[in-house]
């Protein structure tokens, strides 16, 4: 069951949950509704304090016995929240590492107390709640009934102005299941999450939203001559899909904002073929499609007044007797003929041909996410996605959205240097350049297929999953691109 966020007013004398969370900086000291909780429990936060058992730095937590009488708590969590110079972000990675913890303890419920004001602080502790409470476990047996620990099934946001905690919740409670969606359909192994898994789940959202949604298989992408596409996709009997959501909630004749996902659900490189060692993770190869699905889930729920399209490419990339080889040319949907160098860099061939047929929308903006280069990863480690596009504008826009949801990107170049490096000698580009730069010339790759309108690429190759536990979440999907899509076309939607 999913975790159900609600408010009320914080009121010391009555706290009477399985666990209260008490967020606190660093270097805490008791507030005055902290003093008066602090002498019902007989002092025993106000001594943890003093002697500084808890410090209250980034993800530090200490657990606490409650006190045993009515209307109290029967047990406390203190998270740390650090230096907070970013509030926001701290809170909802606090309320992460809380949920997460809850979790483990099996607590079924927790109230959660940081003293802040606001729909806005709100809203970030219901999403790192919801983010810290998710876990996938659609494919492993339930363990003994004796050996399981209660569903972390409710949570309750404690703060004064009750109104506007309520409001944050629920917009937090939007963002948070698009975020779940993403997750969910990242973490499938590849023999689940298939194209047409990612078509239904679109013809899902687009039912329960009221959207139009378009899906194009082989037979009506070979009719558009998108010969770049198809490429990647010869090799598999899986049919691929084109998948387009059309979200119209805003102006009539405002052009859409327009979201494109790479959706690889599994690559293997091709005849280029990747090496054995960590190639399931290759699973994480659609996470631009979960993002793409995530925040059309998110932007219907908060009810944007805006038009959005989401597009997504999604096939999976296998050798076979019939898969693309190195140094065959095909012709993309744009008309540009591609020399195919190197059948890994499979992503860009599918999104030159998403990216070309995202024209017909005539959109004001588009922005695609993309599990791209491991260059990427080298350059910006998994700490910050690459951002490149044509209008400067956009960039920083994409930069500002992600800061706010807190999926940080770094801007890198797009110098007209790196397109001598994706020259071919026998036809119009080859869809490589090699290791330098390589982050950059795929972008660059990319940028030649984005004619008519404002463009940025995002390659998330470092930031869609982490095969480390980050604390604050588990390995695995971190969500990313979707807050950074929902800040674009929330900012987008005034």
């Amino acid at each position: 069951m999913p975790l159900r966020v609600d408010t009320r007013r914080f009121v010391p004398d009555s706290v009477d949950v399985p666990l209260l969370v008490l967020a606190l900086r660093k270097s805490p000291a008791l507030t005055p509704p902290l003093s008066a909780l602090d002498t019902r429990l007989g002092g025993a936060i106000g001594r943890t304090l003093q002697r500084r058992d808890f410090r209250g730095g980034r993800d530090e937590v200490l657990h606490l016995s409650g006190a045993p009488m009515p209307d109290a708590p029967q047990r406390i969590l203190l998270v740390g929240l650090g230096e907070a110079t970013d509030r926001i972000a701290a809170l909802r990675r606090a309320a992460s590492v809380a949920a997460r913890q809850a979790r483990k303890l099996g607590t079924g419920a927790l109230a959660w107390y940081d003293g802040e004001r606001g729909a806005d602080a709100a809203e970030a502790v219901t999403v790192g709640l919801l983010n810290g409470a998710w876990e996938y476990a659609d494919l492993k047996t339930p363990p003994p009934e004796d050996e399981r620990r209660a569903e972390l099934e409710r949570a309750t946001i404690l703060a004064d102005d009750d109104a506007a905690a309520a409001q944050g919740a629920a917009r937090g409670t939007a963002i948070g299941e698009g975020l779940a969606l993403a997750r969910r359909l990242a973490m499938m192994p590849g023999n689940v999450c298939t194209p047409d898994l990612l078509a239904d789940t679109a013809r899902d959202i687009a039912q329960r939203h009221g959207m139009q949604v378009t899906v194009l298989g082989r037979a009506e992408m070979e009719r558009e001559q998108m010969g770049s596409f198809l490429c990647v996709a010869q090799g598999t009997p899986q049919d691929p899909k084109l998948i387009t959501l059309e979200y119209r909630r805003g102006p009539t004749g405002q052009k859409p904002f327009a979201l494109v996902g790479k959706g690889l659900c599994f690559d293997t490189g091709g005849i280029s073929i990747k090496p054995a060692q960590g190639m399931e993770h290759m699973k994480f190869d659609m996470c631009g499609a979960a993002g793409v699905l995530g925040a059309m889930e998110a932007i219907a729920r908060l009810d944007l007044k805006v038009n959005v399209v989401g597009l997504i490419g999604s096939t999976t990339n296998m050798p076979s007797g019939v898969a693309v080889k190195p140094g065959d040319v095909v012709r993309s949907h744009l008309g540009k003929t591609i020399e195919v160098i190197n059948t890994d860099a499979e992503g860009r061939l599918v999104l030159a041909d998403v990216l070309s047929y995202a024209r017909r929308f005539e959109p004001a903006a588009v922005v695609d996410a993309a599990t791209l280069t491991g260059a990427c990863v080298i350059a910006l480690g998994h700490t910050a996605s690459g951002v490149f596009g044509t209008d400067q504008a956009l960039v920083q826009e994409v930069l500002a959205a992600g800061a706010r949801a807190g999926e940080p990107g770094w801007a890198l170049p797009l110098f007209d240097d790196y397109k001598e490096l994706i020259k071919s000698d026998v036809a119009d580009i080859k869809n490589t350049g090699g290791r330098p730069a390589g982050a950059s010339t795929a972008a660059m790759f990319l940028k030649e297929f984005a004619e008519g309108f404002p463009w940025v690429h995002m390659d998330i190759a470092g930031t869609a999953y982490s095969e480390s536990d980050l604390g604050y979440i588990p390995k695995g999907p971190t969500g990313v691109p979707v807050g950074t899509f929902v800040e674009l076309v929330r900012g987008r939607a005034g």
